[in-house]
């Protein structure tokens, strides 16, 4: 199976009338890319291990509930967005593999049977898998947002994707919510300088061998603009995840489009 790390948009946007963004049209690619992520596995998955930037928690922390119900964590959007449904079930076996092979690699891990799916995980697996049919388990971030230890995370789960298991991130390559309002506000497209400087930075970081790319994920810092596009990286940690568990994998970034004047990025492994 590929690992990927995706760009999950703003809030419930495929499911809300885009002029509440300022843009038609804004959305169309990374919904028509959405759309086709079905098609990246060789075959359809066993299950989906969905890494969201909207979960946080001290520790590694799986969601083992065998029927997941849903999180609406936003904010301020139209009625209609809080009555999204994707009933998707839930795989309280994966998340036990999934916390034995993080435990194997010394690291402390918990479950929660309560944890509903965030907008992370339904909003983009909603287009991806219309029929909510595929079985999935979410796997926190850690509140030390620290890369190293997440990419870790990344490596003990790589022999997920030889098990039938679709390995995917979730967040965005650039995420400065100050910023995407303002650019909404203006409801123009001006192209923010940062975001290209950053998304420039990333295509090339990912085009490195896996010891490369990984040492430019650790430093992700020195990165032109990086906390112009990241004030906080929750949305970009994903991808240390992702890039983890590509092993030697070469990446490739097959969806790289301009979102609320912002670039932004998806890259695959595999």
């Amino acid at each position: 199976m590929p690992a990927v790390f995706l760009p999950h948009g703003g809030g419930p946007w495929p499911f809300i009338d885009e002029r509440v963004f300022g843009l038609p049209g804004m959305w169309n690619k990374m919904r028509e890319y959405m759309i086709k992520l079905a098609m990246a596995p060789p075959e359809k998955p066993k299950a989906v291990l969905m890494i969201s930037a909207h979960w946080e928690e001290a520790l590694p922390t799986v969601s083992s509930a065998k029927s997941p119900p849903m999180l609406y964590d936003y904010y301020g959007f139209p009625k209609e967005s809080y009555e999204v449904k994707w009933p998707a079930p839930g795989q309280p076996e994966l998340a036990q593999t999934v916390r034995d092979l993080l435990e194997r690699a010394g690291m402390t891990t918990r479950a929660d049977d309560k944890r509903g799916f965030d907008h992370g995980t339904f909003v983009p697996l909603k287009l991806t898998y219309p029929n909510a049919d595929m079985p999935t388990v979410q796997l926190s971030l850690m509140k030390s947002l620290d890369p190293r230890s997440h990419i870790a995370i990344g490596r003990a789960l790589e022999p997920l994707r030889s098990q039938g298991v679709f390995i995917i991130g979730s967040g965005m390559s650039y995420h400065n919510l100050r910023e995407l309002f303002a650019s909404m506000k203006r409801q123009q497209s001006v192209v923010n300088e940062d975001s290209k400087r950053f998304d420039a930075w990333l295509g090339e970081a990912m085009a490195r061998d896996a010891a490369g790319r990984e040492t430019a994920l650790v430093e992700w810092q020195k990165a032109p603009s990086a906390r112009a596009c990241h004030p906080r990286e929750e949305h970009l940690l994903p991808l240390h995840v992702i890039a983890g568990a590509a092993g030697n994998d070469a990446a490739t970034l097959p969806y790289r489009d301009v979102v609320m004047g912002a670039h932004v990025s998806a890259v695959h492994f595999g």
